[in-house]
């Protein structure tokens, strides 16, 4: 499963082939010993734990790149390269 980005400790990850359990474009987000599933384009919790601030961070980062987000993911489910996407500055 390829970073996509990484940025103050938050890892964020996209599966290949991933469309199946979620149903939706998501990614996955890692902080310290908490994962979650935040949906595309409106940063939605989908499942799992995540501190409230760091979530925040998340979500706009995925407001900013929403349309990069969305280029990734149907490369994703097609199972070819994604590319990186700038951390949040």
């Amino acid at each position: 499963m390829p970073v996509i980005s990484m940025f103050y400790g938050i890892i964020i990850r996209m599966f290949y082939f991933d469309n199946k359990e979620h149903q939706l474009p998501h990614i996955h987000i890692e902080y310290s010993d908490k994962k979650a599933v935040l949906s595309i384009p409106d940063g939605n919790l989908l499942a799992g734990d995540f501190p409230a601030n760091k979530l925040k961070l998340v979500q706009a980062w995925v407001e900013i790149h929403k349309d990069e987000l969305m280029a990734d993911w149907t490369l994703a489910v097609s199972g070819s390269t994604v590319f990186k996407i700038d951390a949040l500055k």
